[in-house]
């Protein structure tokens, strides 16, 4: 497995929803070129996972759209929305984790790593009549997101230590101690 792909996963116990037994959950790898259809066609740009990312979490999160923090290689760690699944309203034929990030950057960053925190689950995963009701669920989901990253419990993930460490010792050796 490419080694920029890291990862751990934390219980929390206080959360019994179904989609949200495993949160927050850390993902980390490299941007990936998707279907070209986030900043283009819908106007809301994304950043892809590669298909093993993908796969290393199918099993450990359900398909939704989820909230939390992300950053950029060495950048700022900013509000993000992701779509996990099949995006319905293009019937994909591989499921994708699809991260928007809540920040206006000025070039694309294929190929620089990006670094998740998932900490909330918004909504299920749905089919859309029009694009355009596509469109406004996702601004919604981005109005829904910067409310909830708000709370106290969530914020305190903007500044955890996985944003700063970016070896897989002293991650994998922090999920053990957190357990």
């Amino acid at each position: 497995m490419d080694e920029s792909i890291l990862s751990s996963i934390y219980k929390n116990e206080s959360k019994n929803c179904e989609h949200s037994k495993n949160l927050p959950i850390f993902i980390r790898g490299n941007v990936n070129y998707g279907m070209g259809r986030g900043g283009k066609e819908l106007g809301i740009p994304t950043a892809n996972y590669p298909e093993e990312v993908v796969e290393k979490y199918s099993s450990l999160i359900n398909t939704g759209i989820y909230c939390g923090w992300a950053k950029v290689d060495g950048g700022e760690v900013y509000k993000m929305v992701m779509s996990v699944g099949w995006n319905p309203y293009y019937k994909n034929n591989k499921k994708s984790m699809e991260t928007h990030i809540i920040h206006a950057f000025e070039n694309d960053f294929y190929g620089s790593q990006l670094s998740v925190v998932i900490t909330g689950h918004l909504r299920p995963e749905k089919s859309y009549p029009s694009l355009q009701d596509l469109i406004d669920a996702i601004h919604n989901d981005i109005s829904q997101a910067k409310e909830v990253l708000d709370e106290p419990e969530n914020k305190s993930y903007m500044t955890h230590s996985f944003f700063t460490c970016n070896d897989s010792a002293s991650t994998n050796n922090e999920s053990q101690n957190r357990s």
